[in-house]
């Protein structure tokens, strides 16, 4: 519902009073302990206390020349004028019912040269059907999807779609569109591809989707390049009824990285995820701490100031789920949960960008220095070497491979 102007606010005070005291909006969720945050909309208790004291005494309309001018909201894309856009050729349809395999679209971007993006929106068509979007650059040369034609939709099993490629946005409810601090920017080397990982939920009406990727590229060469990394777990087994399950992995940097946002993910059982920095003396720092994890605000959480982390710097994501009777969007309490792409599984991934220098790229970012190229798998991503309740918590790690790429934290 709009809040445009008092008439179509008023008939919602009492509920927006409920909402702030709650702090159930605006959707934000990191526990204020831990971490700053650029795009924090919290509000204060002051903007609190403001709220409910106009609802409390009637909420009563003030005078209209006391009130600031009206708002200019942006029309269109959220972003600049994007440069491109990458528009799926073909609408999907989406049935009213029943499961749909996550589905693929190739759209070559035909650059003939390297473009430098550091603006980014992606617009479902059909925003109650699209549960996320992941953009995908495909570099020239490489054996991902090659056999699949461009433009058509195809279904992939999960299983069989990882990728080391990297990702230019996670579109998911809350987090609609991505703008990197100046001198930053994602890469799109020439002869590129976008590739399109959407996950669709029926609503109870057939629907059409044409989703459509806007990118507006950088005035400037910059300095740093962007990357998206992720740590996943997809090895556990929640119990049923099981009301705070505990899920983790963790991992070490290969280099020297600036550290800007975190964007937890998991499904209905979700409720709460961290972030943390493990040292070798023992010490937890938490940069992030998820209290009550949101299926339908999955936010990216962007930091205040972004944060140097070293080479060999152990960071640690944990995320706890509820599959108790007691979690009103437990899909079934009774059933034994595992890892999977549908929204009554589960997934646990962290993902989070950081900044290097726009010399490299995501492949060199994980060879170790004064490697070449890893000639043997080498533990990049290794397990803590004790769990204080092994029954409660599933823990994994991920390695890279002899060409050093990363196979589970990508």
């Amino acid at each position: 519902m709009p809040f445009l102007t008092y008439s179509d606010t008023r008939p919602w005070a009492k509920a927006i009073r409920e909402s702030v005291l709650t702090r159930k909006m605006p959707p934000w969720f990191a526990d204020p302990d831990y971490g700053h945050f650029a795009n924090d909309r919290s509000l204060s208790k002051l903007e609190i206390d403001t709220l409910v004291n106009w609802v409390d005494a009637g909420a009563r309309e003030g005078d209209p020349k006391d009130g600031p001018p009206p708002r200019a909201w942006p029309q269109g894309w959220n972003i600049l004028t994007p440069d491109a856009v990458f528009e799926m050729p073909a609408a999907f349809p989406i049935p009213s019912e029943g499961a749909i395999e996550y589905q693929y679209i190739i759209l070559p971007t035909r650059f003939n040269e390297d473009k430098w993006v550091d603006q980014v929106e992606v617009r479902p068509g059909d925003h109650a059907a699209v549960h996320h979007a992941v953009v995908y650059i495909r570099e020239p040369g490489s054996e991902w999807l090659k056999d699949r034609p461009s433009g058509a939709a195809f279904a992939l099993p999960i299983v069989k779609s990882l990728t080391t490629s990297d990702i230019l946005m996670v579109y998911t409810p809350g987090n609609s569109s991505d703008r990197w601090p100046p001198g930053m920017a994602k890469k799109i080397k020439a002869g590129s591809d976008l590739i399109l990982q959407m996950h669709y939920t029926t609503h109870g009406k057939r629907a059409m989707d044409r989703t459509r990727v806007g990118i507006a590229f950088a005035r400037e060469p910059p300095k740093q390049a962007i990357l998206t990394l992720q740590m996943g777990n997809d090895k556990f087994v929640i119990p049923p009824g099981d009301p705070n399950y505990r899920v983790a992995v963790s991992g070490t940097l290969p280099n020297d990285a600036l550290l800007l946002s975190l964007l937890p993910h998991m499904h209905l059982r979700g409720k709460g995820f961290e972030y943390q920095i493990a040292e070798p003396n023992g010490r937890v720092e938490t940069l992030l701490k998820v209290t009550n994890y949101d299926f339908n605000w999955q936010l990216n959480y962007r930091l205040k100031e972004p944060r140097l982390i070293r080479a060999g710097t152990r960071l640690v994501c944990a995320g706890y789920f509820d599959n108790s009777a007691n979690n009103p969007r437990n899909p079934d309490p009774a059933a034994e949960v595992r890892f999977g792409e549908q929204s009554w599984e589960e997934m646990m991934i962290g993902f989070f960008d950081v900044a290097v220098d726009a010399g490299i790229d995501k492949q060199r970012f994980f060879m170790r220095p004064g490697r070449a190229a890893a000639t043997a798998p080498s533990r990049v991503f290794e397990l803590p070497r004790s769990s204080a309740n092994r029954s409660a918590v599933h823990e994994a790690s991920a390695t890279v491979d002899a060409a050093g790429r990363p196979e589970r934290v990508r």
